[in-house]
């Protein structure tokens, strides 16, 4: 599965684009089974994409991931300062006409990655507790500073610019940190007590080399299953609308592109190995999308102009990140051959 992972999940794509369109009621059935402002099919999708990764984790070596405090300085800057003003400044720049549009934008810029990149990381063979770790400090920042950011971005600076009037920004920091729970705290949980329990009941070599392996199997199915999802909920507006969704999809996928090979390029020249140069170029990368859907709906209704920016979100960041997934593994080979053969 893994080898043609790239194949599947572009046919999920076209597939769940083709269901929601020769099936449009399919999107009010799945926005039926949500709790709030959370999908259950979605939710289900990513904590079963996120759980092997995490039950993986080293969690008894990470305390070595944080004597490096210049990495991790680097990193921060990369998710909170870099990233939003990179797609701030794509939005206003590529959107300023369609300004509901750049909104939503901003929201997904705004909000830095807790969930996909554990698996990009994965797939790409990057540092599992490095990414683990870098997702725990973004978790931190998203609960405390969130809210504070779209004030920031979208009421302040886009009414003082003059490219919105009145916009108002609304966001509960309690909503925040129940959304961050959902997507990484109970993949979370459920990994770390699997893990410790399995030491104690099976011992440590059961669990690399039996357990382990089977559970590494939910992760790229979870994964297609929570794409065909995803597009089979806008897959009718994809096709109806393409100019809307190309757009949109411009400055995503410039910043994705920007971001990646910026953060990449500047850890390699840093001297950082492989495996943390990954890690960390993937969580700068990403962004949490299911955060900037659920604050779009709640702002703005489901329906609006916002919401479907953000929807857009991940449509275009699953395939170009799984694009980046083998181009990681093809700069491994040349950018780090000495070092994959020492090692």
């Amino acid at each position: 599965m893994e080898k043609y992972l790239t194949l599947w999940i572009f046919l999920a794509i076209i597939s769940g684009i083709a269901l929601g369109y020769v099936y449009p009621e399919i999107a009010d059935i799945i926005s039926s089974l949500s709790v709030g402002t959370t999908s259950i099919p979605i939710a289900i999708g990513l904590i079963l994409m996120m759980y092997p990764p995490l039950a993986k984790v080293k969690y008894e070596e990470m305390g070595k991931i944080f004597r490096n405090l210049k990495l991790l300085a680097f990193s921060l800057v990369q998710n909170w300062i870099v990233g939003p003003v990179v797609m701030f400044l794509l939005a206003i720049t590529l959107l300023r006409d369609l300004p509901e549009f750049m909104m939503g934008v901003i929201l997904v810029g705004l909000a830095r990655c807790i969930a996909m990149v554990i698996v990009w990381n994965e797939l790409a063979e990057g540092d599992r507790e490095l990414a683990v770790g870098l997702v725990a400090f973004n978790a931190i920042f998203q609960i405390l500073f969130y809210a504070v950011y779209i004030y920031v971005f979208i009421t302040i600076a886009l009414n003082w610019l003059g490219l919105v009037t009145g916009v108002e920004a609304d966001v509960s920091i309690a909503e925040a940190a129940k959304t961050v729970f959902i997507y990484l705290g109970i993949p979370f949980i459920a990994g770390v007590v699997t893990r410790y329990v399995s030491f104690r009941l099976k011992g440590k070599d059961w669990f690399e080399n039996v357990l382990a392996p089977k559970l590494s199997l939910l992760t790229p199915a979870a994964l297609l299953f929570t794409i065909i999802v995803m597009f089979s909920l806008k897959g009718e507006y994809i096709v109806e609308l393409p100019l809307q969704v190309m757009r949109v999809a411009v400055p995503l996928t410039l910043y994705f592109l920007i971001m990646w090979f910026a953060t990449f390029f500047i850890a390699y020249k840093l001297g950082v190995d492989y495996p943390k140069t990954t890690a960390v170029s993937f969580t700068a990368a990403s962004n949490d999308f299911e955060l900037a859907i659920a604050v779009a709906v709640a702002m703005w209704g489901i329906h609006s102009n916002q919401a479907f920016a953000t929807v857009i979100g991940p449509l275009i960041e699953v395939p170009v990140l799984i694009s980046l997934v083998n181009v990681a593994l093809k700069l491994k080979e040349r950018l780090y051959a000495e070092t994959c053969v020492q090692s």
